[in-house]
């Protein structure tokens, strides 16, 4: 099944959304990576107010190339989720709940998901020059000096994506591939 949404991604939405399904995604998303993560997590611990809102956010696992001149953004393909797996529970917890990305999660990331209704939707890796042309405002708003992996403001139009795990934690990588060994069996 085939989904259009309008960010942000509220509890509503998110619970919406099913494993498997793609999603074009239109609205603001945040980017950040292992560095901006880490120094977001600390910022949380210590009881202080992150650069943004995280009420129902979506973040993007990316660190875009810079953009050539007349570009929005450079190359924005997505990086592997596993690196953010220790700081996505702490970011559900303060409000973010969606993440965009590649890769597995880690059985706490899913608790956190079916706990804070989140959604973790994959991009297509390889493809950053496509994806990027979904970008139509880039916006740094903190951690400049992380370079690529500085947290930004994204207005993205159509941003496709499918949902590799579902808010009450279905997940297309063990779903996919059970139904695969299933066909396999009757061949």
């Amino acid at each position: 099944m085939e989904k259009h949404i309008t960010l942000p991604l509220t509890e509503e939405l998110a619970r919406s959304l099913h494993c498997g399904e793609t999603v074009y995604l239109t609205g603001t998303v945040y980017t950040s990576r292992d560095a901006g993560h880490k120094r977001m997590c600390e910022t949380l611990a210590r009881g202080e107010a992150l650069p943004f809102d995280p009420s129902d956010a979506t973040i993007y696992y990316v660190g875009p190339t810079p953009a050539k001149p007349g570009q929005v953004i450079g190359s924005a393909g997505p990086t592997t989720s596993g690196r953010m797996d220790a700081y996505a529970p702490a970011m559900m917890k303060a409000g973010a709940r969606g993440m965009i990305g590649k890769g597995a999660r880690l059985p706490e990331v899913v608790d956190a998901m079916k706990k804070y209704a989140g959604v973790y939707f994959g991009a297509i890796g390889g493809a950053g020059a496509l994806l990027a042309k979904c970008i139509k405002k880039s916006e740094l708003i903190a951690y400049e000096d992380l370079g690529a992996e500085a947290l930004r403001k994204l207005y993205v139009e159509e941003f496709p994506v499918v949902v590799i795990i579902d808010s009450r934690g279905n997940n297309l990588y063990e779903n996919g591939r059970a139904a695969y060994l299933a066909a396999k069996k009757t061949d």
